[in-house]
């Protein structure tokens, strides 16, 4: 075979430094975004923040009516590309000593703030929390102990987990505080009741059994049935956890009325004590994506406290000359173009959220008027079709993107969910069917809780075909128990 030297013109999609910001950008958080956005202006001189002075633009569209046609946010893109904008107003150079934001008002496209009577009903402060441990320390510092007994309740304090139980036993307590000192288990013992007692009471306990005990002991002597509640959750919580009331009824002699009246009062109790306290700082959702409902027609905005007011700082971009090709010269030119594919990808991104949110509305109104069980079903391809997107560029739009609705907080994803089909020949998404499981176990009988296969049976008289495993799935994915869990008193 002889070696060649050949010239071939072929075609190939290059992942351009720009493209790349483009896609970085758009998957990325709120929180995510906000940071990155700190970091390019630490790094580049030439963006700035923009002051808020009180003049909201209107060279954007910023929200929509889903009673119309979708406008055109953004263009159409190429497979696997993202979303690409009219970018014909924007010329390649900036004229010399000319203002940015004559040209592209990128900083305050979408600053518009949203309607008066809307109130924010989401709460973006931040709190930090005591954890378990400082506050049983805390608690011990105020509490007299002598030296030995402060060094056994350290020791205990330490092996306390964050429900508040006893990790370890009293022997090996015992065993690793004795080879310093000469201390009897019977100390550790009483350093422990004492500990018990502390806020939140029944912290310490070393079995369920001895926690709700604890915690009953602290109830008023004239409680009613307290001594028949605490022979209960010393000699029969596991009777009770089966919900063997027959035989619990009998072991105590107890009537129907009295056993209820028992398990009520256990109920007050809690089982996980250092849960009580809180923990870490929690965290708060910003949403993306503001939906309300204004004169009967749902309308989607972008949030404005979470977009980027950035601007190009005139003052910088006048040294640019045109003619100088000079190091400072060519510097200044350098943040300047990526400055702008900086302000480019961002309002690209603004569009397509706003133009996927906007899809997402059309489709899913039900949910908005009537709740989960009017959720249709949906999959990505839909959206994609629908905006003439890749399914890869409606994925990242999608994750860990949050719109705020009167019904809640949701990720864009929530409404993205599989079918089943009915028997007249439409589909029902599975979180309608979820919906409807968890109404019919809400309005079961406590006393002869619905089974997995009466549940099929039910959805199948609404025409849902479901299997009983796939009601099960849905059913622990909710988080509720079966049948044989639910079963309560009459």
């Amino acid at each position: 075979m002889k070696q060649s030297i050949q010239l071939r013109l072929g075609q190939n999609l290059t992942m351009t430094p720009q493209l790349q910001q483009a896609i970085r950008l758009l998957q990325l958080s709120t929180l995510d975004l906000q940071q990155e956005i700190q970091t390019v202006l630490d790094s580049n001189l030439m963006l700035e923040m923009a002051e808020d002075d009180g003049e909201a633009p209107n060279n954007t569209q910023q929200a929509t009516d889903t009673a119309g046609e979708t406008p055109p946010a953004a263009s159409a893109t190429a497979e696997g590309d993202p979303p690409s904008m009219n970018t014909d107003n924007i010329p390649d150079d900036l004229p010399v000593d000319s203002v940015w934001e004559d040209v592209y008002d990128g900083a305050t496209s979408y600053s518009q703030s949203a309607p008066d009577d809307r109130q924010d009903n989401y709460d973006t402060q931040q709190r930090s929390g005591e954890s378990l441990h400082e506050h049983l320390t805390w608690q011990m510092e105020l509490t007299p102990f002598s030296d030995t007994d402060r060094a056994i309740a350290m020791a205990i304090i330490d092996s306390i987990d964050d429900h508040g139980y006893l990790a370890t036993t009293t022997e090996e307590l015992h065993q690793g505080i004795s080879v310093e000192s000469n201390i009897e288990l019977d100390e550790i013992e009483a350093v422990l009741h004492r500990i018990q007692r502390f806020d939140p009471v029944g912290v310490g306990a070393r079995s369920l059994s001895e926690c709700l005990a604890i915690q009953l002991q602290q109830f008023p002597a004239d409680t009613p049935m307290l001594a028949q509640a605490l022979e209960l959750v010393q000699h029969h919580l596991d009777l009770l956890g089966g919900r063997d009331f027959a035989a619990l009824m009998r072991r105590l002699k107890l009537t129907e009325e009295q056993l209820q009246q028992i398990i009520e009062l256990i109920q007050t109790l809690n089982p996980r004590p250092g849960s009580q306290t809180s923990g870490p700082a929690p965290e708060y959702i910003v949403p993306d994506v503001l939906v309300t409902k204004i004169k009967g027609k749902w309308r989607v905005e972008l949030n404005p406290d979470t977009l980027p007011r950035l601007r190009i700082n005139t003052q910088y971009a006048s040294m640019i000359r045109r003619a100088d090709n000079s190091a400072d010269n060519n510097y200044l030119k350098n943040h300047l173009q990526e400055a702008r594919w900086f302000l480019k990808s961002l309002q690209s991104r603004n569009e397509t959220l706003l133009k996927v949110g906007t899809c997402i509305v059309e489709r899913q109104r039900g949910f908005l008027d009537h709740g989960d069980e009017a959720m249709k079903p949906l999959v990505l391809r839909d959206i994609a079709e629908s905006v003439e997107m890749h399914e890869s560029t409606i994925s990242r739009v999608t994750t860990q993107k949050y719109m705020y609705t009167p019904r809640g907080i949701f990720e864009f994803k929530y409404f993205f969910s599989s079918h089943v089909g009915t028997s007249d020949g439409g589909e029902c998404s599975a979180t309608a069917i979820r919906a409807i499981i968890k109404k019919l176990i809400a309005a079961e009988n406590p006393a002869k809780p619905l089974s997995d296969s009466r549940l099929a049976e039910l959805l199948l008289d609404q025409g849902i075909h479901v299997a009983r495993r796939t009601v099960a799935k849905y059913r622990e994915s909710m988080s509720l128990p079966p049948s044989n869990e639910r079963k309560r008193l009459t």
